[in-house]
């Protein structure tokens, strides 16, 4: 099988892709509350497109691939296109970040379609904490998509925690969640969706990690299947794991092994940069499977070695696919 080499010898196996733009949460660190301008239904890159793309992608080398939105389980029938991804390749890693909403009623058919494992995004423990920082969203429906997804048998079940000021308050709930639950927590700093960093929000991991000390020690683990740049550890009594992504205070850049690819079909090989490949229109255009190659190594080569300073990606973490 071939390999996606960048200039600074990182071998690119992770592709981010973004399904949809429509979200039906409006977090208050994601986009604003009456929302963005939605792509239009033209605009939006097809299942057979997509397909077309990741083909072309596994056999550069792609074994992993994470579902993202917006809220992916927005988009219709996306059971079927990750149907089709599983027979495109049998081993390959899919896997799918959610809010955790719409997981009850779609978790089981998802997993019987070939779906790996499950991120959930969950930045509070509180009802009303989670409804102000989502401003509609129902802690108790999110609580069910986890699990839902246990039932259906997804395995890691991941959660999503992006640190915020309010969570110093909420690690006892955190912690009792992975003690009574066999769930990795995950802990991450939060971004600017774009390059305006609000110091307002932000923690850092380490200042978490600090707090987690009065529940016991933590003791460094192997990672579970899926891992990413996220660093575990393991607290005594939990079933769970606790891990930290830390972007701003210890940024993973040089293990970067990612490459995304937009809602409307641009591709970026660095969520930070604004440099985008036009994928849509090569694959509307006609170009053959070899085209599309040379575009994706071509993006490659301008891969920077990390996100830098000051670095904006013209686009709200929604609209990118995070």
């Amino acid at each position: 099988m071939a390999s996606l080499i960048d200039p600074y010898s990182r071998t690119i196996d992770y592709l981010r892709l973004a399904v949809t733009d429509r979200c039906n949460l409006r977090c208050r660190y994601c986009m604003p509350e009456d929302g963005l301008k939605l792509l239009r239904h033209e605009e939006i890159l097809s299942y057979e497109e997509i397909m077309r793309f990741l083909k072309v992608c596994v056999q550069a080398g792609i074994s992993k691939v994470r579902l993202t939105g917006g809220e992916p389980l927005v988009r219709k029938d996306l059971d079927y296109l990750i149907g089709e991804m599983a027979k495109l390749q049998p081993s390959l890693d899919i896997s799918l970040t959610t809010n955790g909403l719409l997981l009850p009623h779609q978790a089981e058919q998802l997993a019987a379609a070939g779906l790996k494992r499950v991120n959930v995004s969950i930045d509070a423990l509180d009802p009303e904490t989670y409804r102000h920082i989502t401003r509609v969203g129902n802690l108790f429906h999110a609580l069910a998509g986890v699990e839902a997804a246990f039932e259906a048998g997804l395995e890691p079940v991941k959660i999503n925690v992006v640190v915020l000021k309010h969570l110093n308050e909420e690690l006892e709930g955190f912690v009792e969640l992975a003690r009574r639950l066999p769930v990795h927590i995950r802990f991450i700093e939060y971004m600017s969706p774009c390059g305006v960093f609000d110091e307002s929000f932000y923690v850092s991991a380490e200042d978490i990690k600090q707090g987690l000390a009065e529940f016991g020690r933590l003791e460094a683990a192997e990672p579970p299947l899926g891992a990413g740049p996220a660093r575990y550890f393991r607290l005594q009594g939990a079933k769970g794991l606790i891990g930290f992504i830390s972007p701003i205070s210890s940024h993973f850049c040089p293990n970067c092994n990612r490459l995304r690819l937009t809602a409307d079909g641009k591709m970026k090989t660095c969520l930070f940069s604004s440099d985008e490949d036009d994928i849509r229109g090569l694959l509307r255009s006609g170009s053959e499977d070899g085209r599309v190659l040379e575009a994706i190594r071509a993006s490659l080569d301008r891969k920077p070695r990390d996100h830098g300073a000051g670095s904006s990606p013209g686009r709200t973490m929604s609209q990118i696919g995070g």
